[in-house]
């Protein structure tokens, strides 16, 4: 997902984003997490071609395959494909002249360990994007929440990312006073929960047919509401690893496109006995945050550098870091910062402006 997050105001206070009631997310538009390269080695995103071959499944690191291609004399490895998925999405963003100059960040699952991450960095500054950040997904839907939400009390979230592939579940200290690395415990994923699952259980109720619509309206938001139901032992399993009860957990936030339905909301909040916070759009959540996280890195950043000169002490030094500063003072003068976030099942690419009114 791409997301386009105004930075007109970098002072605003952390958490409050100008007046969040007239804040307008531009419509995004769905990619396929798809890779085409034609005879030059030229990538295309999101295409599944008549004739040939697209490469599918090979964004989730977590998940040891052996999705790989060939372009020319070299062998793409998953975290190279991702690397040339965000470079396309970048290049398609920078068509839009606000864009150029802005930060990027790009999102991954909390579960990636040391190896993961590591192949991650070393495949974006292969290619040449030294400066695209990585951020933990649950994380930046967490500061979407404080954005949109806040300012939050101190606490914990529980974040319930039900996607079109997986289930992913982890809790996040929010609020002031929160650590570097605000995840708590261990985040968990399982793949018998999500929109696939979903898809595959209305399949095995409907004679075969994968649509919800093959089921009676009721039938199929039961359905749903037991899948739910059925995903919470993972929520209470995430809760056990880190030592708490729901009765620790401040609010529950569900994002991801497989958590729109109601039905998702409804069943989190009975069983679970906690405030359920859903986006309009759950599917971009995660994206927003992202572009939230370059936004603040970039204000804080930008204070640094005009504090050390205030103050007048290493005129010099300040300068250089100034300069060294360019491209984060650029989100400001640009107005926007970039978030991209690749989902197994699909790549959202969009613009999300927020208002500040």
């Amino acid at each position: 997902m791409t997301a386009l997050a105004d930075t007109a105001s970098a002072k605003s206070p952390p958490g409050l984003l100008g007046h969040r009631r007239h804040a307008r997310p531009a419509p995004s538009v769905t990619r396929r997490t798809t890779l085409t390269f034609d005879s030059t080695g030229m990538a295309r995103v999101g295409l599944m071609p008549r004739h040939g071959r697209a490469i599918t499944e090979f964004a989730d690191l977590g998940r040891r395959g052996v999705v790989t291609a060939r372009v020319g004399n070299r062998t793409l490895a998953p975290a190279d494909l991702v690397a040339v998925v965000t470079d396309c999405l970048i290049t398609e963003a920078m068509s839009d002249r606000r864009a150029v100059g802005a930060e990027v960040t790009l999102t991954h699952p909390a579960g990636y360990g040391a190896d993961e991450l590591a192949e991650l960095r070393g495949a974006l500054d292969a290619i040449g994007l030294h400066h695209v950040a990585l951020v933990a997904e649950p994380v930046a839907a967490a500061a979407w929440l404080e954005a949109a939400h806040g300012p939050v009390m101190p606490g914990l979230a529980l974040v319930y990312d039900l996607g079109g592939a997986s289930l992913d579940v982890a809790l996040v200290r929010v609020g002031a006073g929160r650590p570097h690395d605000p995840i708590a415990g261990v985040p968990l994923r399982s793949v018998e929960f999500g929109g696939r699952a979903f898809g595959a259980l209305v399949a095995a109720r409907g004679g075969g047919s994968s649509a919800a619509g093959a089921l009676d309206g009721s039938v199929a938001d039961e359905l749903r509401a037991e899948h739910v139901r059925a995903s919470l032992e993972l929520v209470y399993r995430c809760l056990r690893r880190a030592d708490v009860t729901m009765a620790d957990v401040d609010c529950v936030l569900a994002v991801g496109g497989a958590a729109r339905p109601t039905e998702v909301s409804g069943v989190l909040a009975e069983e679970l006995a906690r405030p359920v916070v859903v986006a309009p759009d759950p599917e971009r959540t995660i994206a927003d945050g992202a572009a939230l996280v370059a936004r603040q890195t970039a204000a804080s950043a930008e204070e640094t550098a005009a504090g050390a000169h205030r103050r007048g002490k290493g005129l010099r030094r300040a300068r250089r870091k100034l300069t060294r500063m360019s491209s984060a003072a650029a989100a400001s003068a640009c107005g926007v910062v970039l978030a991209f976030t690749l989902p197994a099942d699909g790549v959202v690419a969009g613009s999300a402006p927020f208002g500040l009114v």
